[in-house]
């Protein structure tokens, strides 16, 4: 059996150092070809000694001389810069992007992964979120696979599989409802960052967690579900699930549904997209059901949490409108993780930037990377006008 050829972009975050769990598992299966991180150079030159890659990105520091002779010494050519993403996604011969970055940077990536007709394992919902009727439309024409990783999308992904598209009545999304789903509208207006950062169930990165916490990871999800099933967002709900077992269900016409359940664990989803087509045995903890106390569901606070008729109403939108809302939303939490705005400026933030911006419905890459530009210039100049 040949080795697929890999690339991991953001392989010292939670999801990136899952997917080396997993090619560690099945060392014959994979071959790492690249590794990026943002800004953990020793981390991830630490990455490089141990799975040897022909090269290393780092979009977001500069290397030191040491740390540049450190790669040298293995053989790995080092880059920089964001740009650099892109590049090599279009220069390498792999078979599979594993797309484990944060925020829009892992649009252009995706985008030319999938035009080379390379498959793609997507955490990245950003990608879709800004560019989808493009992702999508690439992938048809190239035959490459989209294959998600995302717990809600791998569910209903799996829920799929052997039927067909007209039978679905709808895709229900579950969510955890964040660290602040019983806690009263009014006490939101004191959250701290500490507070925002404590998920109940999973062990993520900052910005997701802050989506969380706001819910506006569900918008996104609901916008990536939109292209990744070829279903307008009517036909997909939100659905509060405190235990985070049930990851997703999809319900048919003859009112029967799948559920594909879990335990919260990232690394079962990762490999699924990873060992595509196949389902490969694993060592990872199994659900015990003589365990489980009571699943418990409820509808989600749309008035206490205004990020996800947000999205709703940007997807509905379309055109430029979903890059804007991404972008607003990446720069709001960044400006919240550094404390220069309150936890509910952030919706409003985004809201704002909806309302000023001129719908471009022109969806050329060019244009919707524009659009992400405008927002967050939008965002950050509004912020200093804005009270907590």
């Amino acid at each position: 059996m040949a080795s697929k050829k890999i690339i991991i972009l953001g392989s010292t975050g939670s999801i990136g150092l899952n997917a080396l769990h997993v090619v560690e598992q099945m060392p014959e299966r994979f071959r790492v070809l690249a590794l990026t991180t943002h800004r953990q150079i020793d981390h991830l030159l630490q990455l490089a000694q141990r799975h040897r890659p022909a090269l290393a990105v780092v979009t977001g520091a500069e290397p030191d001389g040491e740390q540049r002779n450190a790669f040298r010494a293995l053989g790995v050519e080092l880059r920089t810069g964001t740009e650099a993403l892109a590049a090599i996604c279009a220069e390498l011969d792999y078979d599979l992007l594993v797309n484990a970055v944060v925020g829009a940077v892992g649009f252009t990536p995706t985008l030319t992964a999938v035009e080379r007709g390379r498959s793609v394992a997507l955490a990245n919902k950003e990608a879709m979120v800004i560019g989808g009727a493009l992702v999508t439309a690439a992938a048809a024409a190239s035959g490459a696979e989209i294959l998600p990783i995302d717990s809600e999308h791998s569910a209903i992904w799996q829920c799929l599989m052997g039927e067909e598209k007209t039978a679905v009545e709808e895709i229900i999304l579950t969510g955890s409802g964040g660290p602040f789903r019983t806690w009263p509208a009014e006490d939101l207006v004191h959250v701290t960052v500490e507070q925002a950062l404590k998920h109940p169930n999973w062990n993520m990165g900052r910005k997701i967690t802050i989506d969380s916490a706001t819910m506006m990871n569900k918008g996104l999800e609901i916008i990536e579900a939109c292209w990744l099933f070829g279903l307008t967002e009517e036909k997909i709900r939100v659905v509060i699930h405190p235990q985070s077992i049930i990851h997703s269900m999809v319900a048919f016409r003859d009112g029967s549904i799948k559920a594909q359940l879990g335990l919260p664990d990232m690394r079962v989803p990762i490999q699924l997209a990873m060992t595509w087509p196949e389902r490969c045995a694993s060592a990872f903890p199994r659900l015990d059901f003589s365990t489980l106390d009571r699943l418990t569901f409820a509808p989600p606070d749309e008035a206490k949490f205004p990020a996800l008729a947000l999205a709703r109403a940007a997807i509905r939108t379309g055109g430029s409108a979903p890059a804007v809302l991404n972008a607003a939303n990446e720069a709001a939490v960044n400006l919240f993780l550094e404390e220069r705005i309150g936890f509910l400026a952030i919706a409003r933030l985004i809201d704002g930037a909806l309302q000023a911006h001129s719908i471009d419905s022109a969806l050329s890459a060019g244009a919707l990377l524009e659009a992400d530009h405008w927002a967050r210039d939008h965002v950050t100049e509004a912020a200093a006008h804005l009270r907590r």
